[in-house]
């Protein structure tokens, strides 16, 4: 791992902060670093409130959106709320739909079939729309792209708003309305919002022309909180204020087919890190390896007993998605071995007989053993589909663009993208890839990264810095937990490795003149050696709340040793 000291932030910025808000350096410093510079920053930081959201109008569309789906519900059209299969898709579609019915019952919802239609908007969706009498289609999560299908749907009279968050192409579709704060036109304040995040906007703006406020819409946030968890989107901003409302309803009034996910979870109150492990793997595996629209019959269910059997479905989809990815991992590693593709930039697998509803979760498997820009391809129809994921700071969407006179079709983020192409492209695809990654990436991206925070001893480390930083979540991208590096640590002796093989460091540290903490590092069993004979290390860590037969301390969570 490569251990990067973030730079230290302006002394008069953490001055001011430690005298404004009465805290030490370490805190201020922490702040500063997330761009907190003044009382009313740090107090909108850590008092997040509902008024913090941006008015939805200010989105490019959004009068055209609301105009047209008003006009629908006046006129009793029938709407079809169309969605992609995976969490972000599914707790969109789940979201709109339940709002609708609130306001009229000629409402529908559509998940396109994973392995028949692929994904985003289908030809398939829009006939389903026109066989059934359907006028409107609101599209979430995704369409940004679907500028013939849009075309399509136009010509049978269907008419369509979108709302997504990915990266336009060179054109927009011809919709009613795009909703899309990543357009180069839209001028909204805050672009990192993610597809069910769009959709709240859009509900946010129709409740607001219905007279009601934000306060009404509280029921809904469990859903967009559980779709910024799964997304992966920058925790910031106003994601940062829906995702704190949200876990809030998780934890103290979640709907209905959430609530029935969480009754096996041993857990008072749930973290956005508890959402991504938890919650968000069972919705997404409905869509993995059945159909989506189980996810989204779940999480619009009312009646106890109906959506827990609903969720005992969906946990035995979980159990076969986790089966199916182990295998596929192995297999992966396996042929990366056969082909001697160790040494290369890239990681580039193909199997036609993969499980397409694990391939991106394979791909995020194989870069913790080789840390590189990966994709993971198998056979869908008579194209190879893949699912792609990148290292930090690695824009693996800018580097498939590089490539796309191979690719038929692709879409997605900086670290995380899909694409279809023909058979016969595939190994010129490869050896094209191969070489835009190895001409454009920075070769120290190649080794694992660990950004710290501070330096500081474990003499700072107490339950006023440890309340004070919990305040800080919810964690994610840009806003990470903080993360430490405190050099000259002795074990005390009771250091060992624990776990199935060995794998975790369990640890007793200190410092000289400080009290001892216990630690332990997850996968680092290997460097127990380093800690042997109370020889000296330094560490890299989080701090950590430890339960233990009802005692409560703290603890390090440890990232790396040397």
């Amino acid at each position: 791992m490569r251990w990067t000291l973030k730079p230290k932030p302006s002394i008069d910025i953490t001055n001011h902060l430690k005298e404004v808000l009465q805290i030490e350096d370490t805190i201020a410093s922490l702040l500063a670093q997330r761009g907190i510079e003044t009382f009313e920053a740090a107090k909108d930081f850590f008092r997040p409130s509902l008024s913090h959201l941006h008015e939805p109008f200010l989105m490019k569309d959004m009068d055209l959106a609301v105009q047209r789906v008003e006009k629908a519900l006046t006129n009793n059209e029938n709407i079809l709320v169309y969605g992609d299969y995976d969490v972000d898709g599914t707790t969109s579609v789940a979201l709109m739909s339940s709002y609708l019915k609130t306001r009229s019952q000629n409402i529908a919802t559509y998940i396109p079939d994973r392995y028949e239609e692929g994904y985003g908007v289908s030809y398939q969706g829009i006939d389903f729309a026109e066989d059934n009498g359907f006028s409107l289609i609101i599209a979430l999560d995704c369409g940004i792209k679907a500028i013939d299908k849009v075309a399509y749907a136009k010509d049978k009279g269907v008419d369509f708003v979108i709302c997504d968050h990915h990266r336009p192409g060179d054109a927009i579709p011809n919709a009613v309305a795009v909703l899309d704060p990543k357009r180069i036109d839209c001028d909204y304040p805050y672009k990192e919002l993610c597809g069910c995040g769009v959709g709240f906007k859009l509900i946010q703006a129709l409740a607001e022309r219905d007279g009601n406020t934000i306060d009404d819409l509280t029921e809904y946030l469990d859903l967009v909180a559980t779709a910024i968890a799964a997304d992966i989107v920058p925790i910031t901003g106003e994601n940062r204020v829906l995702a704190y409302f949200g876990l809030q309803v998780i934890n103290e009034a979640p709907r209905t087919g959430i609530q029935t996910i969480l009754q096996q979870v041993k857990k008072d109150t749930l973290t956005i890190t508890d959402v991504v492990f938890t919650i968000a793997p069972r919705i997404n595996a409905a869509g993995r390896m059945k159909h989506g629209n189980h996810a989204v019959t779940l999480l619009t269910e009312t009646d106890f007993n109906l959506a827990a059997s609903y969720a005992s479905e969906i946990e035995e989809f979980n159990s076969d998605r986790r089966e199916a990815d182990k295998r596929i991992t192995e297999e992966a590693l396996q042929q990366i071995l056969d082909n001697e593709e160790q040494e290369r930039y890239t990681t580039v697998v193909y199997d036609a007989s993969w499980h397409k509803g694990v391939i991106g979760i394979v791909a995020s498997r194989l870069t913790e053993t080789y840390y590189r820009p990966t994709l993971v391809f198998t056979k869908s129809g008579d194209k190879l589909a893949a699912s792609a994921r990148s290292v930090s700071g690695f824009d693996v969407y800018n580097a498939l663009e590089a490539c796309s006179e191979h690719i038929e079709q692709f879409g997605g983020h900086k670290y995380a993208a899909g694409l279809t192409l023909k058979e016969e492209n595939y190994e010129t695809f490869k050896a094209a890839f191969e070489a835009v990654v190895k001409r454009t990436i920075d070769k120290r991206l190649l080794t694992p990264e660990v950004k710290i925070d501070a330096q500081i001893g474990l003499k700072d480390i107490d339950q006023r810095l440890w309340r004070i930083m919990s305040q800080f979540a919810p964690f994610g991208p840009g806003n990470m937990t903080p993360i430490f590096m405190t050099e000259g640590l002795t074990d005390s002796g009771y250091g060992k490795c624990v776990g199935e093989d060995d794998k975790h460091l369990k640890v007793n540290v200190y410092q000289q003149g400080s009290e001892k903490f216990s630690g332990i590092g997850f996968g680092l069993g290997s460097k127990v050696n380093l800690i042997k004979d109370r020889q000296r290390f330094d560490a890299v860590y989080s701090i950590d709340e430890n339960h233990w037969n009802g005692n409560v301390s703290l603890q390090l969570k440890l990232r790396d040793i040397k």
